[in-house]
């Protein structure tokens, strides 16, 4: 078996059963792993020290799984969260990734699949900081990506990515003005990943945006290509200092 000791997961879920289940099969992969029977709970402990990755319940007692994915996003971009929901409508699905979610699985679940998606997030988080030749930066107008380090600036400030965020810009940023469909971005953005849903790009540009927007008002890069997908479009910048955006609806 693979050790894995040095990777910390949270299980936060209310039903012992579920949270025992999903937190014996992550154990026997050689995690070290917390367990939580609420989001409260859960949160106490995160502000002391996160863990690497994060399965929430949606549907929790005392504090929901998207309260608590709002607050630990809060404090940081890098831990993956994943979210575990008994209600399939697409609203909850959607607005967690919003929040910030990495990805989630609809109860009933195969225990199988949660380790595969659970190793993919893991994976691609440790592809952070791993040098990429043979450049290791990109430059597009005011924005600049450090391949080397998945750090994203605009006019010169930090924007905090996720890593599956600073793929998506990335492969947006590389061709300006091309059209990128949803199918062409889940590849770049998701590259060991076969369940990912079209959807997802569409929450994970609404949050790109947001981030930008909160830095510069004027950010219109990002731009919907209705029945087709995106493109980021160099026009060197937006307004020096403007002010933050109210929330984008496009997708």
């Amino acid at each position: 078996m693979e050790r894995n000791a040095d990777i910390r997961i949270a299980v936060v879920e209310d039903e012992d059963h579920i949270r025992d289940t999903v937190a014996d099969a992550l154990e026997r992969e050689g995690y070290e792993v917390a367990r939580y029977p609420d989001g409260a709970e859960a949160w106490s402990a995160f502000q002391k020290g996160l863990p690497q990755l994060a399965i929430l319940d949606i549907m929790m007692p005392r504090m929901d799984g998207l309260e608590l994915c709002r607050r630990v996003r809060g404090l940081s971009d890098e831990i993956s969260i994943f979210f575990l929901t008994s209600r399939d409508e697409e609203f909850d699905r959607v607005l967690g990734l919003e929040l910030g979610a990495d990805d989630y699985l609809c109860k009933p679940f195969s225990m199988r699949e949660l380790v595969a998606r659970v190793k993919v997030l893991l994976r691609r988080m440790s592809l952070r900081g791993e040098p990429v030749a043979p450049a290791d930066a990109l430059h597009a107008g005011s924005l600049s990506l450090d391949l080397a380090r998945y750090e994203a600036r605009w006019l010169g400030s930090e924007v905090p990515l996720t890593v599956t965020e600073f793929r998506l810009l990335l492969a947006l940023a590389r061709h300006p003005g091309h059209v990128k469909t949803r199918a062409q971005l889940l590849e770049q953005a998701y590259p060991d990943d076969t369940f990912v849903a079209d959807r997802t790009i569409d929450s994970h540009v609404k949050r790109l945006r947001r981030k930008f927007e909160s830095l510069d008002g004027g950010f219109e890069q990002i731009e919907t290509v209705y029945g087709l997908g995106y493109r980021y479009r160099d026009r060197g910048g937006g307004r020096e200092g403007g002010a933050p955006a109210g929330d984008s609806e496009a997708s």
